[in-house]
């Protein structure tokens, strides 16, 4: 049933007569089974070449046990895991089980050298080896670069190049450390092979970080938007990729006291890049990386047609509710967030780019109204206000049109200003110094916990919530529309701490440390 190949290396030879016993058909069915016959395999029949302890049977770790089932589940994958963390052994698995127990499938393996295709290659060819003869198919072609099979399937590696794989008609994509391609290869090679795997092909990318900007973060980053117009979170990006992250402490091996080892052996910038897997920039961020990383959002506990209620409310608190307009359009989403007082709690938040301002206002009318027949209180702990710049002005007149007094609540307005009686709007205007002032507050209480976020989507943009000019604002190809309603809603609390105790209190508490606040020095942020 074997042969040596031209290299020396044991092989099957291709369309031979099978005799299988009872438990051998057993094996070879579980093995071909298309839901979960790649972990049958991984588990009984794999083996690697640990670079301690030699020959093992492939054991995987829960979160390669995931990888593995994200490979298997989703048509486009993009991964990013840490270093030494077996995510090549992964791949190698997987690939030849895909390969073996699929007819006439071509799988290209792209790595950014010609040795890490050689290196995957290799894996594949140990575990292949190892196999017993009744769970392996046989090869018509083995060599180091390539393997076929009787099943008309076949393995190829190459380097990643612009015209790798053009003109292939490929079952499944493979990239190695596809961050580390050269940026223009890498926007040529994924030029290039995207409209190959158009017609049904499937694809896994998978890297540690680079920059932020190259092909794989990209891809990343659209893999990582899951939600939908309204903010609604998705299973896939908008690119429809899945997305599939681990870290360094979910391997057994590693505590903190390995943690701090390897930081004394490659520094902390290293280690957060190659083990933290964090695209590390050089933006000047409002909030700082340390405390950004560790922000992660909570899935609403109801959704209120296209509002999303992270806490239900309660007449024990008071609720600021801040809208930012837009025209509606398709540019700049217009945005609500709901603010529990005197907790600081995000408990609400709307947004979208196309609802016309009567329906912004609507929008804010239902929020209240839920409120207000939440708490039984008929408005008494409602606080709601509007930005008047611009198009806020259009705002005030549908508010008129509604009837101020039909939105359940009290409308806030920052203080008219001595000189200024003709020039009074209902709400709050935005300028320069109102702005950092405000930006200076978020700062200090998100930093020292004062004040707690909940929106995925509105952490995502504190993330590119950067320094520009003297001011802030989303950096390139971001948007910052939560961020400025957040802004609102603390301004709205500078005027309500002067008539609520309660609030007053813990305002001053902010206030106090508010008077040490200094402009951030450019810093690290890490992009999900």
């Amino acid at each position: 049933m074997s042969n040596k190949s031209l290299d020396g290396v044991l092989t099957k030879k291709a369309n031979q007569r099978e005799t299988y016993n009872e438990s051998q058909i057993q094996d070879l069915a579980k093995c071909m089974n298309p839901d979960d016959g790649y972990l049958y395999f991984s588990r009984k029949f794999s083996y690697i070449q640990h670079p301690v302890r030699g020959k093992l049977l492939f054991d995987p770790y829960d979160f390669q046990e995931r990888l593995l089932s994200s490979y298997h589940d989703y048509r486009f994958n993009i991964n990013m895991l840490p270093r030494q963390t077996g995510k090549t052994t992964c791949a190698a698995i997987y690939l030849l089980w895909y390969a073996m127990f699929t007819p006439d499938q071509t799988i290209l393996i792209a790595a950014h050298k010609y040795t890490g295709a050689q290196e995957i290659m290799q894996r594949i060819r140990y575990a292949y080896e190892l196999c017993p003869d009744y769970i392996r198919a046989g090869v018509t072609n083995y060599n180091k670069g390539s393997m076929e099979f009787e099943n008309g399937s076949r393995i190829v590696s190459a380097t990643t190049t612009g015209n790798t794989g053009r003109g292939m008609s490929i079952s499944l994509l493979y990239c190695d450390e596809f961050a580390f391609v050269m940026p223009n290869v890498a926007t040529d090679f994924w030029t290039s092979i995207s409209p190959t795997l158009a017609t049904g092909g499937r694809a896994i990318l998978t890297s540690t970080p680079n920059s932020d900007e190259d092909t794989f973060a990209t891809i990343w980053k659209q893999a990582e938007d899951k939600y939908d117009e309204y903010g609604n979170e998705q299973d896939l990006g908008r690119n429809g990729f899945h997305s599939f992250r681990s870290y360094w402490n979910e391997h057994p091996d590693r505590d903190d006291e390995w943690k701090k080892e390897e930081i004394g052996r490659i520094g902390e910038e290293r280690f957060r890049r190659e083990y933290d897997c964090e695209f590390l920039v050089y933006d000047e961020t409002l909030i700082n990386s340390i405390k950004l990383a560790s922000l992660e959002g909570i899935l609403p506990v109801l959704n209120m047609g296209q509002t999303r209620w992270f806490k239900q409310p309660s007449a024990d608190y008071s609720y600021a509710v801040a809208l930012d307009p837009s025209m509606g359009t398709g540019g700049d989403n217009a945005a609500i967030q709901v603010i529990e007082l005197p907790t600081y709690k995000q408990v609400a938040e709307w947004q979208h780019n196309t609802t016309a301002i009567p329906g912004q206002i609507r929008v804010l009318k239902d929020i209240c109204e839920y409120l207000s027949k939440t708490c039984n209180s008929e408005g008494s702990n409602i606080y709601w206000s509007v930005e008047n710049n611009g198009i806020g002005e259009a705002a005030l007149l549908v508010i008129q049109d509604f009837g101020e007094e039909s939105i359940p609540g009290l409308f806030i307005s920052e203080p008219m200003k001595k000189g200024h009686v003709r020039k009074f709007r209902k709400g709050f205007n935005t300028t320069h110094s109102s702005k950092i002032s405000a930006c200076a507050r978020l700062k200090t209480m998100l930093e020292n916990n004062q004040l707690i976020v909940n929106s995925k989507p509105l952490i995502s943009e504190l993330k590119g919530f950067v320094a520009t000019g003297s001011s802030y604002q989303a950096k390139s190809g971001a948007t910052d529309d939560l961020v400025s309603a957040l802004i609102l809603s603390l301004r709205m609390i500078t005027i309500m701490k002067d008539w609520d105790p309660m609030i007053y209190n813990t305002f001053s508490q902010v206030d106090n440390l508010n008077d040490d606040y200094e402009m951030p020095m450019p810093i690290f942020i890490t992009s999900n």
